[in-house]
């Protein structure tokens, strides 16, 4: 279990779509091990594969944080097969985006089939923190990032942070 670097906006892995995992071997529980280290040190919500630089479909969600009922959930292949109409706004952050932080608007509840670390599939149904974070977390498993979900003008607001993130990102 390794605390990895979290890639910043500018990283090309942020916006490839990633891959399935074929099997959960060794190498997909070091992997989630990594992400459970990288994201109890950030002190996130949720994390992704690409957000430590691997474009594997796998991302984790701690609510404990928010929800001491909670406990860490690993999605592996995850596909939302439902969402709901009724949308909310919340405010959103990403650890990806250090310092913006941004109101976007998500369905309120979304169904999701998913695997997990024990390899078996399973479903469900969620709404409130834990169906906005499955959400933000899913769409970086297919390129999407959190600005896309930004207002024009909103986006020419923080045109200049989002440049500073990517001068960052080349750097390192």
């Amino acid at each position: 279990m390794a605390v990895k670097p979290i890639v910043i906006y500018g990283d090309p892995v942020l916006r490839r779509k990633a891959d399935e995992i074929a099997e959960i071997d060794r190498e997909t529980k070091i992997l989630v091990d990594d992400l459970i280290a990288t994201l109890k040190n950030a002190g996130g919500l949720g994390l992704a594969a690409p957000q430590i630089g691997v474009s594997k479909k796998v991302f984790i969600i701690d609510l404990s944080s928010i929800d001491l009922t909670e406990s860490i959930k690993v999605f592996i292949n995850p596909r939302i097969i439902y969402s709901s109409e009724n949308e909310v706004v919340i405010e959103e952050g990403c650890l990806s985006f250090p310092g913006i932080f941004q109101r976007i608007q998500r369905p309120e509840k979304v169904k999701v089939t998913t695997t997990g670390l024990d390899g078996k599939e399973f479903t469900l149904e969620v709404s409130g923190m834990l169906a906005r974070t499955i959400q933000h977390e899913n769409d970086h498993l297919n390129g999407v990032l959190f600005i896309d979900h930004f207002s024009p003008l909103t986006r020419a607001l923080v045109k200049g942070k989002l440049n500073k993130l990517k001068k960052m990102a080349a750097a390192s």
